[in-house]
């Protein structure tokens, strides 16, 4: 009877084991649903928020709460004004700017983060994303390690649009 109850045991694990994340590039393409573009996107499991490229970024309350309304700022962007509620208001600390990453007294940059749903592949998962300026940079996306644990993802550095358009 022991060895028949270790059997079934051992037999039983792997149900019990982890699902291998997904395998992701560095750079994939992303749509936003509510907005109805797909972009590339960077993979970047050093920032921790995903970033949307967006300019004209207004906070303004609706019924009591903090919404935000905001145009996006990418590479043939037209005008469309977009509105979303805001989830909250993250502070950035950008170590980049000062060069010493020592310190730890730099005042930090506000940013609204509104919930988004993406679709990478063929998976959706609604994600939080803060709103900057990114039009100084080639991707108007940015996709950090919360939307990646988010999506279960692992990231290949060394390939690229692995998942192909999303199908979502």
């Amino acid at each position: 009877m022991r060895k028949t109850l270790l059997l079934l045991s051992v037999l039983a694990l792997p149900a019990f084991a982890e699902q291998e994340p997904t395998m992701y590039g560095r750079y994939e393409f992303i749509k936003v649903m509510e907005i109805g573009q797909t972009f590339k996107a960077k993979m970047d499991t050093g920032a921790l928020t995903a970033s949307l490229s967006a300019k004209d970024i207004e906070r303004f309350k609706r019924d009591g709460d903090d919404w935000v309304r905001f145009r996006l700022a990418s590479k043939g962007a037209d005008e469309t004004l977009y509105e979303h509620p805001v989830a909250r208001i993250s502070k950035i600390k950008s170590r980049a700017e000062s060069g010493d990453e020592e310190d730890e007294d730099l005042d930090p940059t506000k940013r609204p983060v509104v919930d988004l749903e993406l679709c990478l592949g063929r998976e959706k998962r609604i994600v939080e994303v803060n709103l900057t300026d990114r039009s100084s940079f080639n991707y108007p996306l940015l996709i950090g390690a919360a939307a990646l644990e988010e999506f279960d993802a692992a990231i290949d550095p060394s390939r690229k649009f692995i998942a192909n358009k999303p199908k979502c």
